[in-house]
């Protein structure tokens, strides 16, 4: 119902736009009867409302411009001339219409009593049987609509208003009406394109009175340039808005492009749609239609499979091709993904050797995913022939291109016999952007650069001894150890062209573009800033770092990064996947270890594979059965070992009003469990253990360094088989 009343409320702004230039026509055309321009103008207005109020089922409006659009049509076609007779039946018919469109706005229905379009209906039925603009006009002709009870008709019969006349419900409809007609205005998109331009030197000017105002000891001033940011962030936000349209208005002629082009490949498609009222601004909207058109042809020339062919492969002979949108880490994500065979990378490597896309030894290097993302190379396709749909290697290189050119991306992913998934990221808008200051390059690490926020991810500090920890070298490429995992890092100053730095602190920036994530080392970091960004001259557009360019505070030029081409440039996809190829050698490696304190700050860790579920109870919850502690736990009975006294160590984790406990299944299938008590969990690490004989005995195999500590490592089994408890 909510996208029926969408479609009504533009229906009613339309109509009621259309008939307040009816009138103005209309009367120019009784006064130029052989004005051919106007008619045909007139005709298309009324035959435009008829089209709609069918498909809305609007029967008595479509009844009504159906008769007016005939006795149209006969001026049109020299069948009949304007006369005063005809312009009044044609202005009547207009006055109905506009009636009928305000009752259908107060019920969303056309069948209000109190229009009636009979008369109307049968004055112009009578001009056109009579078929002569000469014939004088019948009594309702003359009338014109019936619309009680506020008919100027009606109040003319009596010289007492008040009975007919009812000023509250034409109060009421007075309201109705502006609240859907008058709620939207029609403005020029060069004027919204001027309003923007306004507000970003508007929002330049107000970074710059805040950075003065922040040195100011005048009061006033600083109050003055909060109030100005306040103002100018809701204005911002505002005329942003103006420009932000549902991306369901370039997915509106889709359907008929899947009609068209399933029919003419001889497939069965349906066409699914998720998100169609995800906005984004109106000058990116344009700028993807193209693209998104073309990778929708795309799915169904190369992706979605004949009938037979589906059939064969134990699918459902109809495909589904289906187009979703939504918000994700500031972006807009449009996913275009079918059903059908899926793309072999095989085969786009062959095909890419035999058309000279790549060399041999350039193959031999790439992993899957850089080897479908041949397909947007210049010159690439696997079309066996070529058709009026593909086969001339020009369309997804164009699309990349179009994407890249307004700061999104695209990537594919694909399984063979599965179908494909195309996922385009596109920025909300490229006026003005949250963006995160940092400095680099002079000494000071005074030379600002802008990072979107949109990549970023977090800020890390490192200093002292955990500089020499944390950073490794993996392949002759630095990588920072974060949680447990390798993060490769890249140094801002370097890909500048100026030397590495060296000191005794590291900034990290972590960054994220698309799949790949990585650290960006910079010197300083400055404070995050909404800025404008301005397009960046010829002579830097080779340079794929740099996204743009906008002007600081201060005055100053900073540069915008471009954090996809950043990753490229630094070549970090390829280091991701070095790492990637280290963790599967070195996986069998690492163990996953629960780090416990067990007693007095003794550490000890457990295989974090033996671990169900970490509890607390209340120490009055624990009771005993024969010499053994338990507590009833999920409809039964939880036999407890303290993890000190089994391991040889002094007993402290009864002190407190909670116990602790580690819950540790003995057997899956019959649900057996025990519960082991602890001091308190400390961290969950991933570990290459080095274990020591030195502290080995009875529940313990021995002891290893883990973070910085020695270590107890608990037997589990050996503990709960000492215990003697039994689940």
């Amino acid at each position: 119902m909510d996208d029926d009343a969408e479609i009504i409320a533009e229906f009613l702004v339309e109509s009621h736009e259309n008939l307040d230039q009816l009138d103005r026509d209309l009367v120019e055309l009784e006064q130029q009867p052989d004005s051919r321009e106007r008619l045909s103008s007139i005709f298309r207005t009324i035959h435009t409302i008829k089209g709609t109020s069918g498909f809305l089922a609007f029967n008595r409006l479509e009844q009504l411009t159906h008769v007016g659009e005939t006795l149209l049509s006969r001026l049109r076609d020299g069948e009949a001339v304007m006369t005063p007779t005809i312009a009044e039946a044609l202005l009547s018919m207009v006055d109905t219409v506009r009636a009928l469109l305000d009752a259908i706005e107060r019920t969303s229905r056309d069948d209000d009593p109190q229009v009636d379009v009979a008369p109307v209906v049968a004055a112009i039925e009578g001009l056109l049987a009579a078929g002569s603009a000469d014939e004088p006009a019948t009594d309702e002709a003359a009338a014109g609509p019936d619309v009680s009870p506020a008919a100027p008709a009606a109040a003319s019969s009596t010289p007492d208003p008040e009975p007919v006349v009812e000023p509250e419900p034409a109060a009421s409809e007075s309201i109705e009406r502006r609240a859907v007609v008058d709620a939207s205005v029609r403005v020029d998109v060069d004027l919204l394109d001027d309003l923007v331009d306004l507000v970003g030197e508007l929002v330049l000017t107000r970074n710059q009175l805040l950075q003065r105002s922040s040195l100011s000891a005048d009061l006033e001033l600083v109050r003055a340039s909060q109030r100005l940011d306040l103002v100018a962030s809701e204005l911002q936000e505002s005329v942003m808005k103006t420009r932000m349209q549902p991306i369901g208005q370039v997915w509106s002629k889709m359907p008929r492009v899947v009609r068209d082009l399933s029919h003419q490949l001889g497939r069965e498609v349906e066409l699914v749609m998720e998100g169609h009222e995800t906005e984004l601004d109106r000058s990116l909207l344009e700028a993807v239609k193209d693209p998104l058109t073309h990778l929708v042809r795309n799915s169904l020339d190369h992706g979605i499979e004949p009938p037979e062919v589906r059939t064969a492969a134990g699918k459902p002979a109809k495909g589904t091709l289906s187009l979703r949108a939504y918000h994700e880490s500031g972006q807009v994500v449009v996913e275009i993904a079918d059903d059908g065979k899926g793309i072999d990378p095989d085969r786009i490597g062959s095909v890419a050797l035999e058309r000279g896309v790549v060399t041999r030894d350039q193959l031999a290097r790439m992993d899957q995913r850089e080897i479908l993302g041949l397909i947007f190379r210049p010159g690439f396709s696997t079309a066996a022939q070529v058709s009026n749909i593909s086969g001339r290697g020009v369309g997804m290189d164009v699309v990349r291109t179009n994407i890249e050119r307004i700061g999104g991306s695209v990537d594919v992913a694909s399984e063979p016999g599965r179908g494909t998934t195309t996922r385009v990221r596109i920025p909300l808008t490229l006026a003005i952007i949250p963006a995160l200051v940092v400095g680099e390059g002079l000494a000071d690490g005074d030379e600002r650069y802008a990072i979107p926020q949109a990549n970023l991810v977090e800020l890390v500090r490192i200093e002292g001894d955990d500089l020499a920890r944390q950073v490794e070298n993996l392949a002759g490429a630095p990588v920072l150890r974060l949680r447990g995992k390798l993060l490769p890092l890249v140094s801002l100053a370097e890909i500048l062209g100026g030397p590495a730095p060296d000191g005794e602190a590291l900034t990290v920036v972590v960054l994220q573009s698309d799949e790949v994530r990585f650290g960006l080392c910079v010197s300083t970091v400055h404070d995050t800033q909404e800025i404008v960004v301005k397009p960046i001259g010829r002579q830097l557009k080779s340079l794929a770092m740099y996204a743009g360019a906008t002007i600081m505070g201060d005055g100053r030029v900073a540069l915008i990064l471009d954090v996809a081409g950043i990753a490229v440039t630094a070549g970090v996809a390829a280091t991701q996947q070095e790492m990637s190829d280290a963790r599967g050698a070195t996986a069998a490696d690492l163990t996953s270890l629960l780090v416990l304190e067990v007693a007095d700050g003794r550490r000890a860790a457990l295989p974090l594979a033996a671990v169900a579920r970490l509890e607390e109870f209340p120490t009055e919850r624990i009771e005993r059965s024969g010499v053994a502690e338990v507590v009833q736990y999920r409809d039964g009975i939880l036999p407890l070992v303290r993890l000190a006294s089994a391991i040889g160590l002094p007993d402290t984790s009864d002190r407190g009003e909670q116990v602790s406990v580690v819950v540790h299944e003995t057997n899956a299938e019959t649900g057996g469990a025990v519960g082991i008590v602890i001091d308190r969990v400390l961290d969950v690490v991933d570990v290459a253990v080095s274990a020591s004989q030195v502290g080995r005995r009875a529940g313990v195999t021995g002891s290893a360094v883990v973070q910085d500590r020695v270590t107890d490592l608990v037997d589990l089994e050996a503990v709960v088989s000492r215990s003697g408890v039994s689940a």
